[in-house]
């Protein structure tokens, strides 16, 4: 399943030349993770609190076409992999028709003190199929993900 999320294009978000600056492509990119772990029902608030949290591990990333001042840009974010301690998705961002950029981008979790977590370590309030304690893997693991 993919998430959607539609981003304006602001003055701020552009250079000189009036197309987009080529680092907020991924601020893009990562609020449109932030959204899509927040419809899959994850409280990262709740995660922090419990000593966990995720941080990217690498992005490997294509810039194909400029964004421009005011354009209505879309960001599609879908899970690719799950591991134990580690997921990797699939971005891209979209102007109407015309594939704009994309990126691969591996997250893993981590505990206070940078250590790799796995996902069964996130607690019951974090993330709500971990209230069930026969919650499946397949439970577990997915993000229950609709287009915004």
């Amino acid at each position: 399943m993919t998430h959607s999320l539609q981003i304006r294009v602001y003055y701020e978000d552009t250079d000189l030349a009036g197309i987009v600056y080529y680092a907020n492509y991924l601020r893009f990119i990562e609020r449109a993770r932030s959204e899509m772990v927040r419809a899959a029902g994850i409280d990262q608030t709740a995660l922090k609190s419990a000593g966990l949290v995720f941080a990217v591990r690498r992005v490997e990333a294509d810039y194909l076409s400029p964004a421009r001042f005011d354009d209505l840009i879309e960001v599609r974010t879908t899970l690719t992999a799950l591991k134990g301690a580690s997921f990797t998705m699939a971005q891209e961002i979209w102007r109407d028709d015309t594939l704009l950029f994309r990126a691969d981008v591996t997250l893993v979790i981590l505990t206070e003190t940078g250590r790799p977590a796995v996902f069964r370590q996130i607690s019951a309030h974090a993330w709500p199929p971990l209230r069930r304690k026969q919650a499946t893997d397949a439970e577990v693991f997915a993000f229950p993900l609709t287009t915004c």
